[in-house]
């Protein structure tokens, strides 16, 4: 694959998720084992079917680059739960307790998982007599006014075709950063983010808690590829969304085979307990947007559930990609020919000389080069515009997946050369400049405030105002709304017992 030097100019904006068709399917090869995911009909962003349901257990983006603050260490991000509304409570964001969430590392290229993080939860309750996620103010993560908490072990497993060879305990109830419930309730977040990075032993570093949503690009390109003229481009979708975050930051020289082999592929699971005790895999994730716009809907379910040992399966949908064919119906750009093997060779077995590792397996994953230095200035494209050391190459989150994706999937690399894009170039919020990296996830409470109250006042002190709703009285007007909502509750009330007589009297269920 040979880099082109690309500006933003003159960018064709057409689509997003669209794009995605980047990673593919899968290919590949072998293996059973002991450690393979259970049988199983259930990512991304509600990608499949099953889990679109059950979004604790949902992987919607992974993430892998050498560190850029510390470039003898590699960075793993890997978030859950899609569309996290900031002021969802009273019940707010947790990872789910009969989950185990795994971040895999194959050393080899053959397609099986040498190392394997597993990550499991704890849910903590102070006071179970209040609805309240906290009942004060919250300035730590072991404040007494922080009703809900959770806390997290990692185990890192060693495996040999799969088998166990080792298994070891590397972190022990370590908390979780909670979700930003606003400004009142948690007014020093930042704070609290900090509390939650933790120092393992070994030289790596773990959080997990409540994050910005990284992802950047427009998804209205469900709409019939946004609007079939192009209408519908140049909106971060993700804007406001939260997810909850695992990130992991470990010496290169733990993950890697050797320093003759620095490319690790990594790809990250959810497994769920199951009516039977028994743990079953419902969610896979490497390359982004894969069993979104790759695999059709048969295989949707079917994917989350495999792993890269048996992508074969998936192959066709690789080399007969349905996403350029709807391109070529709706604007009349000419899709590539088929089969497609520029995108086999690409997104399943990694750029030759770049990150691709000797005898490698095709299979789905991200591959990383740890050994190519981070970018001073990183470039969006990644190595489609001479940046080495970002997306395909791994992925960091500054770079802009759609695009590149999408300009690949039409060709680029079979000498259709083309500036595709969906005009979302950047996420909304700056990302950070060391571990975690991730900006700080959106509050609660982030509308406008009620009419006079600024953001110094104390909600305990100044609840009539913080009650009165914008263009409402003056302050001799609190009595009178206090009264109006007591009589309003008793009116519900007094309604509510009248339908529960009727349809008693008319005989029906409720």
């Amino acid at each position: 694959m040979t880099p082109n030097s690309r500006t933003g100019a003159g960018r064709r904006s057409l689509a997003t998720l669209i794009c995605g068709a980047l990673a593919a399917g899968g290919l590949a090869a072998a293996g059973t084992a002991a450690l393979e995911p259970g049988a199983a009909s259930a990512s991304s962003h509600r990608e499949a079917p099953l889990i679109s349901g059950t979004p604790q257990y949902d992987n919607t983006d992974l993430y892998a680059f050498v560190s850029p603050d510390k470039p003898d260490t590699t960075t793993i991000i890997a978030n859950w739960i899609p569309f996290e509304e900031p002021a969802g409570g009273p019940n707010f964001f947790t990872f789910a307790e009969d989950a185990q969430y795994d971040l895999h590392i194959d050393t080899n290229g053959d397609a099986q998982g040498e190392l394997l993080f597993r990550y499991t939860f704890r849910t903590h309750t102070k006071n179970e007599k209040t609805f309240l996620y906290n009942t004060g103010p919250v300035t730590a993560l072991d404040d007494p006014d922080l009703n809900i908490t959770q806390t997290y072990d990692i185990e890192l497993l060693k495996l040999k075709d799969q088998h166990l060879v080792s298994r070891t305990k590397i972190a022990d109830d370590v908390p979780v950063a909670p979700s930003n419930v606003g400004k009142a309730s948690m007014p020093d977040y930042d704070t609290l983010r900090k509390q939650a990075v933790h120092e393992l032993a070994g030289g790596a570093t773990t959080f997990a808690g409540q994050a910005d949503d990284p992802f950047f690009l427009d998804l209205r390109v469900f709409d019939l590829l946004y609007g079939g003229n192009l209408s519908e481009v140049g909106n971060d979708t993700l804007k406001g969304y939260n997810v909850n975050s695992l990130a992991l930051q470990v010496p290169t020289d733990m993950i890697t085979e050797s320093a003759e082999q620095p490319v690790v592929g990594i790809w990250s699971t959810t497994q769920r307990k199951n009516a039977k005790g028994q743990f079953t895999q419902v969610s896979r994730l490497g390359n982004p947007l894969v069993n979104e716009v790759v695999n059709p809907l048969k295989d949707k379910d079917t994917f989350n559930a495999s792993a890269p040992w048996d992508d074969a399966q998936f192959l066709k949908n690789v080399t007969n990609p349905e996403l350029p064919k709807l391109i070529e119906a709706i604007y009349k750009i000419e899709a590539p020919a088929e089969p497609r093997d520029d995108l086999v060779d690409v997104f399943l077995k990694g750029v030759e000389g770049l990150n691709q590792p000797p005898h490698v397996t095709p299979s789905e994953m991200l591959r990383l080069n740890t050994s190519i230095e981070p970018a001073a200035e990183p470039k969006r494209l990644g190595v489609l515009d001479g940046d080495n050391a970002g997306f395909p190459n791994g992925r960091r989150l500054t770079d802009d997946v759609i695009d590149a994706a999408l300009q690949v999937v039409e060709g680029e690399l079979v000498g259709a050369a083309n500036d595709l894009g969906d005009a979302v170039d950047a996420n909304d919020k700056e990302f950070g400049a060391s571990f975690p990296y991730l900006a700080t996830p959106t509050e609660g409470s982030r509308g406008p405030l009620a009419e006079g109250v600024d953001s110094g006042n104390d909600v305990r002190n100044q609840l009539g105002d913080a009650l009165r709703p914008a263009g409402a009285g003056g302050s001799d007007d609190t009595t009178l709304i206090a009264a109006s909502a007591g009589a309003g509750a008793f009116g519900i009330l007094l309604i509510g017992g009248a339908l529960v007589w009727w349809r008693r009297m008319r005989g029906r269920a409720y």
